[in-house]
């Protein structure tokens, strides 16, 4: 049996946005009025620098401690991946251009496949020339088991900011109905380094379902969601990423 330890997830709240201010955020996402901030450059993704995995943070792997009962430090190990790629869900579709991060460890328990999850980090993405942004979060579950059918399964929240917006605001919420993906390969491993253990590939999910924002107030989520293109059923959605994986042993 596949164990899974994780040591966080996101919940959503709830909040009541004014109608009258709703239909001017309406207008303005429909018309575009409402330009997106400029980025700079110097935040895209840069080819990594210095030895192989210098680029690579294992600060937040999982403490020896943490490991569950009965497992052995000295088989287990932490990955830190970095991901790019593009994100496409109900009427978005952005590129991902400045990485996404996960870390957990991994290794096995009476001769069963077991994790340990670390830590997910991601910047906004933002949709189009709106005032929206959508940030990838941790949706509570993950196994990295690779097999011959899929890379590994994570739920994912898309947390929705822009103005007026209340914090809690998301696509997926963790505590009810997160984006469950089934990540298959659609480029095989290829080894950068062997010391440090470096690998890249690419997967993606084409398949899974989007359901409709929570937390955004009334009525401001069925706004949202008609901007959004929201409820998705499968075939309108996918995540495709092309991945960096440092692996640290902890013995």
């Amino acid at each position: 049996m596949k164990k899974n330890w994780n040591r966080g997830s996101y919940g959503t709240g709830a909040a009541r946005l004014a109608a009258t201010a709703l239909t001017a955020l309406l207008a303005a996402l429909t018309t575009g009025a409402v330009p997106a901030a400029a980025e700079s450059t110097a935040e895209a993704t840069a080819a990594e620098a210095g030895p192989p995995g210098a680029a690579f943070d294992f600060g937040a792997c999982p403490a020896a401690g943490e490991l569950p009962a009965g497992a052995d430090p000295g088989t287990w190990r932490c990955e830190v991946m970095h991901a790019t790629g593009r994100l496409r869900v109900g009427g978005v579709d952005e590129p991902v251009e400045r990485p996404m991060t996960l870390t957990f460890a991994e290794g096995r328990v009476d001769g069963a496949y077991a994790q340990v999850f670390g830590e997910m980090t991601a910047e906004p993405i933002r949709v189009g020339g709106t005032p929206l942004t959508l940030t990838p979060r941790y949706g509570g579950y993950s196994d990295f088991e690779a097999d011959d059918v899929r890379r590994g399964e994570l739920d994912l929240t898309l947390a929705v900011g822009g103005p007026l917006l209340p914090k809690g605001c998301s696509i997926g919420p963790a505590a009810s109905e997160p984006i469950h993906l089934v990540l298959k390969d659609t480029r095989p491993t290829e080894v950068i380094s062997e010391d440090p253990l470096v690998v890249s590939f690419a997967a993606a999910d084409r398949e899974f379902t989007a359901p409709r924002t929570e937390g955004c107030g009334r009525p401001g989520g069925r706004i949202l969601d008609r901007v959004l293109g929201l409820p998705a059923p499968a075939g309108e959605n996918a995540l495709e990423l092309d991945a960096t994986v440092a692996i640290k042993p902890y013995g």
